[in-house]
């Protein structure tokens, strides 16, 4: 069985190879993987692994407002996507976490034999106090996540989809077009698919499988990703609203651990060339945030998460009032 990552990255050199490592430990077999613009040797770190038979690397520059829409419409006529038995579109920061079986994916699928999408719901991870940008796995930083379940925001309970191949189908940043028999990340049967890019808020939605989403990181490489932009907008959500709404610190939660993938990581540490792009790409990261200091907007913005708080959870109450508005409004 062949399962096929999509990814699409820019200047995420310090933690594509946690990325990759984790991935294949959870069963993906064929990675594809487009790169943007990259100023931090991420580009040539794809080169080198697809030299050593890791992955396909596509360069996917100039496409400024929109590089993974663009990268998805390379996608959907790509070899390996015509090859693939499963596919799924991630980002760096999402980590699948199974909880059925070995872990893997193929026990995921052997949980829910009649399902040819399913849709695997974030765990929305905090940043947990950490301000320096560490060079340790983001797994082994970041373990204090929402709870579950949680009643706000919708965000926190986004999905993204993994979906068989069912003959014509087109990839899409959270869920394909084509038909199929939908379930979700709990096992529940999802008649007609899912109506809304977010999964059910006030229920439990991580039973078989959850996205860890590290979508924080570290104080410091929080403004350099905010500076570096969106993969499919314009550049201007990365605010200290994006923060409160992800800064989910409620329960901790060591459970991708149990997959262990430092071996593999450890080996492509270990290779004389991606080891030291990787330094380079950390090294690149804290130039990057030193020189964004320099800029009063950029100090601002630091001062205000070092300011911030951990976000509280919202009751039931307090999100039906905030839906209330919804309805009226709408």
């Amino acid at each position: 069985m062949r399962i096929l990552g999509i990814l699409t990255v820019k200047d995420e050199a310090s933690f594509l190879l946690e990325w990759l490592a984790h991935h294949r430990k959870a069963g993906f077999t064929d990675f594809l993987v487009f790169s943007n613009d990259c100023t931090d040797g991420t580009d040539a770190m794809l080169d080198r692994l697809q030299a050593l038979g890791w992955l396909t690397h596509v360069r996917n520059d100039g496409h400024a407002k929109g590089p993974q829409w663009a990268a998805l419409k390379q996608a959907a006529g790509h070899p390996l996507v015509a090859q693939a038995d499963w596919i799924m579109v991630l980002d760096v920061d999402e980590f699948v976490n199974i909880h059925v079986g070995d872990r893997t994916i193929p026990a995921l699928l052997a949980a829910l034999p009649q399902a040819t999408a399913i849709t695997l719901t974030w765990r929305m991870f905090g940043n947990g106090g950490v301000v320096s940008l560490p060079d340790t796995p983001v797994t082994e930083t970041f373990i204090h996540a929402a709870g579950d379940p949680i009643h706000w925001p919708w965000r926190a309970v986004m999905y993204k989809t993994l979906f068989a191949n069912t003959g014509r189908v087109t990839p899409g940043v959270h869920r394909p077009k084509g038909d199929f028999h939908w379930f979700d990340s709990a096992g529940r049967r999802l008649d007609g698919g899912p109506q809304r890019i977010f999964s059910a808020l006030g229920a439990q939605n991580h039973t078989l499988a959850q996205l860890n989403h590290y979508a924080l990181g570290s104080m410091e490489g929080y403004l350099v990703k905010a500076a570096r932009g969106r993969a499919n907008r314009d550049a201007s959500a990365f605010d200290l609203g994006y923060w409160v709404e992800r800064n989910l610190n409620h329960a901790e939660d060591r459970s991708i651990l149990s997959l262990r993938s430092g071996d593999l990581r450890a080996g492509l540490l270990a290779d004389p060339v991606l080891g030291p792009l990787h330094r380079a790409g950390q090294a690149w990261r804290k130039a990057r945030f030193l020189a964004l200091m320099q800029d009063e907007a950029w100090r601002a913005l630091f001062g205000r998460l070092l300011m911030a708080t951990p976000s509280r959870a919202l009751t039931a109450a307090q999100a039906r009032l905030v839906w209330s508005h919804a309805v009226q409004n709408g």
